[in-house]
């Protein structure tokens, strides 16, 4: 597959605020509704006929990759600095992220407020939506990914479960970005030697036996990690060489279908590149300020940082 390594990281980006733009069009909605309106994956992607506009799982992705971009690491007070600077309420924020992010904008103790929203902290999928960034840059350090990803989780999620979810995502993202054949069971293999919980490594065995698209929704939908990390992982593996029908499958799904989308299109991006996202989903992609063409831009400087960390390694 001639990919080069830049084209990945764009694809990786690109491929997430598609899925998440997309996905966002349908949130919360059943998957009878949705299949009683779109009879197949193509007739889904060709409802897309006008601008389709991310929501805050790109906004929060762009952050991170921002602070990766300039520090070539993940840095909480840049992140959180990012965090705040990209901040559009409309954009879809859970009540819980918007009183996070509104107490770091007032210089509050985020924290203080995270642990009072969530007791225990969070195990949604909030930080595995917007890993990605990570995965292309440490996709040659599995130990300091998963520090890394930890790093960009911890502003807003502090359970362990919603940080492995990010540690997942992110170790799929690097996978892929570095291989040229995908290899089904090593892929999952590489995936499982990573999980920390057994509620993860379960889950992620069961996606590894998914081999129908049908078969899908028994992991998951939801707005929790274990209900939807693992199942953006196993719709990527079930069409690897297909963006639309991987990020068209979860979609189908209903529920938390921009963040499923978002996770599954950061993958398949990551791995097909950027032409292996279609021009005329891309073409509707926002050009807002921090739109399209920053969003390839942003990807550009990212993959600029990786390869200047990596001789300096």
């Amino acid at each position: 597959m001639g990919v080069s390594l830049e084209q990945r990281f764009q694809g990786c980006l690109c491929g997430l605020a598609v899925g998440d733009a997309l996905g966002g069009r349908f949130e919360a909605q059943s998957a009878e509704h949705l299949r009683q309106r779109f009879s197949n994956v193509d007739s889904l992607i060709n409802y897309v006929t006008d601008e389709i506009w991310y929501t805050d799982d790109t906004q929060m992705t762009i952050a991170i990759a921002e602070v990766l971009a300039d520090h070539g690491e993940i840095l909480e007070e840049p992140l959180c600095a990012a965090f705040v600077a990209n901040y559009v309420p409309s954009r879809g924020y859970g009540r819980g992220a918007r009183m996070v992010i509104e107490a770091m904008e007032d210089g509050e103790d985020h924290r203080a407020v995270a642990r009072k929203h969530f007791p225990g902290g969070s195990y949604g999928n909030g930080a595995a939506m917007r890993v990605a960034p990570v995965g292309l840059i440490f996709q040659g350090n599995s130990e300091e990914l998963l520090k890394q990803a930890e790093f960009s989780s911890l502003p807003t999620h502090v359970h362990p479960l919603g940080i492995e979810g990010a540690q997942l995502i992110a170790a799929a993202v690097a996978y892929v970005t570095k291989t040229t054949s995908f290899d089904r069971a090593d892929f999952f293999s590489y995936l499982l030697s990573h999980c920390q919980s057994e509620d993860h490594r379960a889950k992620l065995a069961a996606a590894a036996k998914v081999e129908l698209v049908e078969q899908l929704a028994k992991l998951g939908n939801g707005i929790e990690a274990l209900e939807s990390v693992p199942t953006a992982i196993a719709s990527f593996a079930l069409t690897p060489d297909s963006y639309t029908e991987t990020i068209g499958n979860v979609i189908l799904l209903g529920g938390d279908t921009d963040t499923l989308a978002a996770m599954a299109g950061a993958i398949s991006g990551a791995y097909l590149g950027i032409e292996g996202i279609p021009a005329r989903l891309l073409k509707h992609l926002e050009e807002s300020a921090k739109g399209r063409s920053y969003i390839m831009d942003l990807a550009k400087r990212l993959f600029q940082r990786h390869q200047e960390t990596s001789v300096s390694r």
